[in-house]
């Protein structure tokens, strides 16, 4: 473990630091006051994060979580990116790392990989390894960006090592181990009194349920989650976040009101749209019937406009409630 991956030089340091920490004592965490960019629009605007938050990409199997979280990695404001990939294919990685994040993000990124071939206990230690090198930088006073690839290869991997020491198994067959980790990793990230980590953790959920028990696990110790939707993306809508799947806990208090107000506009015209979809297509409502919904119907191309992205594209923070305005605007 901590060999270079990349044939460059050994990594050295003169600080020595635990590889398990406890997480900080709650009142030395300062409050979640200021927004961190991602520089993806549909977050940026909806749901928007805090520097210091923990927050869950709730995604099945293909959905392009990789792709956001390259996303992110390269459009982040942060002064530090550390990237866990752990349990991905050994082929994702140098994909990850020449295309995802590119040379762009990779100047200020730290990449720790332990590939699914690796054995259970390398990856359970990969994921604690990124997490003490993310503290490192917050003890130096950085805005860090944590993000893991992904927290269920994590819980996968502990209960291969439950099961092996004879722990019960529980649902989906995942040992007690597992759901008393899940928050010593989890709550490491956050504000401290010198910087913060921001924590992005991309959860792979069982046949896009999002209630399955490492995805409820996790929604219920996170400060909020990004999900990512099957419809969206077989659509061609990219990045397919579900904005009424998405939250953000924080969001009031890291943007003004006007923001709050213009972004619950959009998501009551997304619910009024989701809702009539059915009668528009087949024909069967009729304009004039409902105000609220002649008004959605009449919306939704911009909508739809606002919330994709390119994948190289970057979106900037301080243009994003000016473009909301104009959307709602028609």
């Amino acid at each position: 473990m901590g060999d270079p991956l990349d044939d460059g030089p050994a990594p050295r340091g003169a600080d020595e630091v635990p590889l398990m920490a406890a997480a900080p004592r709650p009142l030395e965490r300062r409050r979640i006051t200021e927004p961190i960019a991602t520089g993806v629009r549909a977050i940026d605007a909806i749901a928007t994060v805090g520097k210091g938050q923990r927050v869950g990409i709730m995604s099945g199997s293909g959905l392009g979580k990789s792709k956001l979280i390259g996303m992110i990695a390269r459009n982040t404001d942060a002064d530090v990116n550390v990237i866990a990939l752990i349990g991905e294919r050994g082929r994702e990685v140098r994909d990850f790392v020449d295309v995802d994040i590119g040379a762009e993000g990779l100047a200020r990124s730290v990449v720790v990989a332990v590939t699914s071939d690796q054995p259970a206990l390398l990856r359970i230690k990969g994921a604690y390894l990124a997490t003490a090198i993310a503290e490192w930088f917050r003890n130096q006073g950085a805005d860090v960006m944590l993000m893991m690839d992904s927290i269920t290869r994590f819980a996968m991997a502990q209960r291969e090592v439950g099961l092996a020491v004879g722990e019960p198994p529980t649902t989906k067959g995942y040992p007690p181990s597992v759901y008393a980790l899940l928050p010593k990793l989890l709550e490491r990230a956050g504000t401290s009194p010198n910087g913060s980590i921001t924590g992005f953790y991309a959860v792979l959920v069982e046949a896009d349920d999002l209630n399955e028990p490492i995805g409820d696990a996790c929604r219920s110790i996170l400060d909020g989650h990004v999900a990512l939707s099957r419809d969206l993306a077989s659509k061609g809508h990219y990045p397919a976040v579900d904005v009424l799947q998405s939250i953000s806990r924080v969001m009031i208090d890291v943007v003004p009101q006007e923001h709050q107000d213009l972004a619950q506009r959009i998501r009551a015209m997304l619910a009024v749209y989701r809702d009539a979809e059915d009668l528009v297509n087949i024909g069967a409502y009729v304009q004039g019937s409902n105000p609220e919904i002649d008004t959605a119907l009449k919306l939704m191309p911009g909508l739809r406009t606002f919330l994709r992205q390119g994948l190289y594209e970057h979106a900037a923070f301080d243009e994003v409630v000016p473009k909301m305005k104009r959307v709602l605007a028609g």
